[in-house]
């Protein structure tokens, strides 16, 4: 069943369960929108200090109480840590309707085990954003689940993008996408640190050596995404015979920087998966 008919933004109501930094980060984002009016939005959490911040300083309702958070919502935003998430939906799953959509980013579980756990044929989307939502730069990922239709998809694009770009891919595999975009600030933060080291140790201020970093890391990105070139040929353009970069790599090939980077996503992906396994067998022991 299609949750949203009529597709206009400025018209729906959207709560968002969790007032963590996803949480805060997708409702801060959606209310830089021009659609959005804070009157039509409603967060809820358990922390009453954090909940009680956010409202302050985005100027929309609060509450502790979720099942009073998703009354006359369209939307209903799961952001959650994926251990608290099915105890949330037992909590709501009687006063939900099918009318409304759930979009969830919560890690390692699939659209159909939220649609089992509320016992309802809802239009259930999928998404993995990263913590560059904070800043509006989230390399996001999403897949609708068999009762979704094209204009929930259309909404869900919709919410996501105000924090990033947004793309689409098939649900067994937004695993993947946790262990590389999901976890992947993480990776380049651990680069920039290293690199800031690194020009401590060769002599530069801890100030000057951050800031070249992570400028060159941001030009870097900004190369791959504006020329549209493969990475290792935009390597090459660096690395000019007998030079300093082609030295550079040597070092870092034998000490195997990318086949480290493999394995952290690798391992992540893992953990995503075993993630979605637990949330499945909690609910199976009720």
């Amino acid at each position: 069943m299609s949750a949203i008919g009529e597709f206009r933004m400025e018209r729906k109501r959207i709560a968002v369960i969790g007032a963590g930094n996803m949480g805060g980060a997708l409702l801060k984002g959606m209310l830089r929108m021009p659609w959005a009016r804070p009157e039509s939005f409603i967060v809820s959490d358990t922390d009453e200090v954090k909940l009680k911040a956010l409202s302050k300083e985005l100027k929309v309702k609060a509450t502790t109480s979720n099942v009073k958070a998703i009354k006359g919502a369209d939307v209903i935003l799961l952001a959650v840590k994926p251990q608290m998430l099915d105890q949330v939906l037992e909590g709501i799953k009687g006063s939900l309707s099918q009318k409304q959509m759930l979009l969830s980013v919560v890690a390692g579980v699939r659209t159909d085990h939220i649609a089992s756990a509320v016992g309802k044929k809802m239009s259930v989307i999928r998404a993995m954003p990263n913590i560059s939502a904070l800043v509006g730069e989230s390399a996001t990922a999403m897949s609708a689940g068999k009762h979704s239709s094209k204009n929930d998809a259309k909404l869900a694009r919709e919410i996501l993008e105000s924090v990033g770009t947004v793309v689409d891919v098939q649900e067994h595999l937004m695993d993947a996408v946790t262990g590389l975009s999901g976890s992947g600030p993480m990776y380049v933060f651990l680069i920039a640190e290293g690199l800031s080291d690194a020009g401590v140790k060769v002599g530069l201020s801890r100030q000057t050596a951050s800031a070249l970093a992570v400028q060159t890391l941001l030009g870097a990105a900004k190369m791959m995404k504006e020329t549209g070139k493969h990475p290792a040929e935009l390597k090459d353009l660096v690395t000019s015979p007998g030079g300093t970069s082609i030295s550079a790599l040597h070092s870092l090939e034998k000490s195997g920087l990318k086949a480290s980077l493999i394995d952290a996503v690798e391992a992540a992906t893992k953990r995503s998966v075993e993630l979605g396994k637990i949330s499945e067998a909690a609910e199976k022991k009720h």
